[in-house]
């Protein structure tokens, strides 16, 4: 529980001193040096820390405020209330440091993916380095239980990667040889050789602990408050306890000055508002830590207070909503044979490296001979003109074969429809199709019926019968399709315009070709953040195994680390303002006081610590 190893000798001799003196039968002397023994044991750090921030123009702060309440009671003899305020604000300060810690653990992971060395392979065998001297194009050896160092591609080797501490994930992935490794994930049981694509600087590893390490720096508005507050309030209750010590015993005969003297060193002690100051950033800190054991990067405690605020979610659909793997699922011949036709529009694709190209070449699934190609020309937004075995061909959407004057087939199904040409006659055409990933629909409901969402809305560059199919079969409110990435920008304006202040827009995209609307929204949540550099920069949260569930899960998280910051400010707030009445009238004493203040921040700090028990 102690960070420090000599907290529990110091709380023990002090302690053991205080009681030698309160139950041996020695002179009062004897006794008075043994409790001022005591308290200097107890004591010296606090005092010296309230000196230092007096020196340095930071006086009204918790160190100064115990210093002069417990030397105010050693003044009028109240020795072992005194040493008692020392000697609970130390546990207190002790067990505030084991909360924070705690919660640093939640994500001390993720400072801990650097591997010391690495294994670099060159002419004269393994030779062991520092992850810094690595460069692009270096070839690396990982073993059996080792940390990936540099992002970079399997040349060699297959294996089972742990990647739990990046996405929160807890079943192993699969990798082979040509398939792209990060920095930070664990190899399980193969033996790996690896080509450095990135160095250390700007391997996934580094960027995520640089996420994590500046997550702090953007507060939240509650934060912020609590900040504020404090600042204005110390000074308001010193200033309240000095004329509570002077003014009664002035303008009364009855007030002696070392009864008040006692009732202000007791409201100095209970106006202390490390609680506030403490819980309130530990509660977001345990949320930020929680969220990245689930595979869940929050960039700081604002969009923690964002994302609970949420009521309205756009989406993109190609690779957020559906799979983003095209396939052939339609071949509809009209002239021709379906492998003549495929074998057409394969060619005509063959330098491209579209997804809706790739998918082509794939169906088709033969190797092709570039020399029957003889030229491609792109045609913007419409398709492609090839000559291919001297016969022109022009594959592409409806307006392409309109412009060449060819009447085509209008099919029914749902997908993108890639028509073929040739030689100015209509072949046929081609159905494409992205499958839409098996958990959206769930997470659409979920979104709707236990997160309370008023919109969900679909945002795509598609065409609008795809779109209006897509969020039909996903119950999705709004749609908007065929739209450029400003438009989206646009379409976000609106959604924020329509939203009250006390609401959030979310928008979920890749992160890649969504970068300016991630931007715009309140909050920009990315999906396929593992690899993808543009996701982490652009995005505010970021979801490390494309896992589209850990959405409300987000969202729960967020909402339920919000209700516990609120009950730790009303709490405190209420126990503080009630003992600071009864501390003026007299009616707590200091020993009452203490208990409250120390009993108060210890409540609030396990409640915040809550926050890391979410599942």
């Amino acid at each position: 529980m102690f960070k420090n190893k000599k907290t529990p000798l110091k709380l023990g001799s002090s302690l053991l001193c205080l009681l030698l003196g309160l139950l041996l039968p020695i002179s009062t002397s004897i006794q008075i040096l043994l409790f001022l023994l005591s308290y200097i044991i107890v004591a010296h750090d606090v005092l010296r820390k309230a000196i230092l921030h007096i020196y340095y123009g930071q006086m009204l702060d918790e160190n100064f405020l115990m210093a002069i309440a417990s030397i105010a009671a050693l003044s009028i003899g109240q020795f072992s209330e005194g040493i008692m305020v020392m000697w609970l604000y130390q546990v207190g300060e002790a067990f505030q440091s084991y909360a924070v810690n705690k919660s640093r653990n939640s994500i001390s992971t993720l400072m801990n993916l650097y591997p010391d060395t690495a294994n670099l392979v060159t002419s004269n065998g393994i030779e062991v380095v520092d992850p810094d001297d690595l460069a692009i194009g270096d070839i690396i050896l990982v073993k059996p239980g080792e940390k990936i160092p540099v992002d970079g591609i399997v040349i060699e080797g297959t294996s089972l990667i742990d990647t739990a501490a990046l996405t929160g994930e807890s079943i192993p992935r699969a990798v082979k040889v040509s398939q792209e490794i990060y920095s930070g994930c664990i190899n399980q049981d193969g033996l790996l050789k690896i080509e450095v694509t990135k160095e250390l600087d700007d391997s996934m590893v580094t960027k995520i602990i640089e996420l994590v390490e500046d997550a702090g720096d953007k507060k939240a508005k509650t934060e912020n408050f609590i900040t504020t507050f404090a600042r204005y309030y110390t000074p308001l209750v010193v200033g309240a306890a000095v004329l509570l010590a002077i003014i009664p015993p002035l303008v009364s005969k009855d007030a002696t000055f070392s009864d008040y003297l006692y009732r202000a060193a007791s409201f100095l002690v209970i106006s202390c508002p490390c609680a506030l100051v403490i819980s309130v950033p530990l509660g977001f800190f345990s949320g930020i830590g929680a969220a990245s054991k689930l595979g869940i990067l929050i960039k700081g405690s604002t969009y923690i207070e964002a994302l609970a605020k949420i009521n309205t979610i756009a989406f993109d659909k190609t690779g957020t909503l559906t799979k983003g793997n095209f396939k052939v699922t339609t071949i509809q011949s009209l002239t021709t044979n379906e492998h003549e036709l495929l074998e057409y529009a394969s060619y005509a694709e063959y330098y491209s490296n579209h997804p809706i190209a790739c998918s082509i070449k794939k169906a088709f699934g033969e190797a092709i001979d570039e020399q029957r190609i003889t030229n491609t020309k792109e045609i913007a937004g419409r398709g492609i003109k090839a000559t291919i075995d001297h016969k022109t061909v022009f594959i592409g959407n409806h307006t392409l074969m309109k412009e060449q004057g060819l009447t085509v087939a209008i099919p029914e199904e749902v997908g993108t429809i890639v028509h073929v040409a040739v030689d100015h006659k209509y072949l046929g055409y081609l159905v494409i199709c992205d499958q839409i990933k098996p958990e959206s629909r769930q997470v659409i409901r979920d979104l709707k019926e236990n997160c309370h969402l008023k919109d969900t809305v679909l945002l795509t560059g598609d065409q609008e019968k795809i779109a209006h199919y897509v969020a039909k079969e996903l119950g999705i409110d709004q749609v908007y399709s065929e739209l450029l990435p400003q438009e989206k920008v646009t379409q976000v304006e609106k959604l924020l315009l329509a939203s009250d202040k006390d609401h959030t827009v979310a928008f979920v995209g890749d992160g890649i070709n969504d970068a300016p609307v991630l931007t715009r929204c309140d909050i920009g949540i990315s999906m396929g953040g593992l690899g993808s550099d543009a996701a982490i920069e652009a995005s505010d949260i970021v979801i490390m195994d494309d896992d589209l569930k850990k959405i409300p899960l987000a969202i729960s998280l967020c909402r339920r680390t919000m209700t516990i910051v609120k009950q730790n400010i009303i709490f405190v707030l209420a126990i503080k303002f009630g003992f600071l009445i009864l501390g003026a009238f007299g009616i707590s004493t200091m020993w009452e006081a203490v208990f409250a203040d120390v009993g108060v921040s210890i409540l609030a700090i396990l409640n915040s610590m809550r926050a890391l028990k979410f599942k």
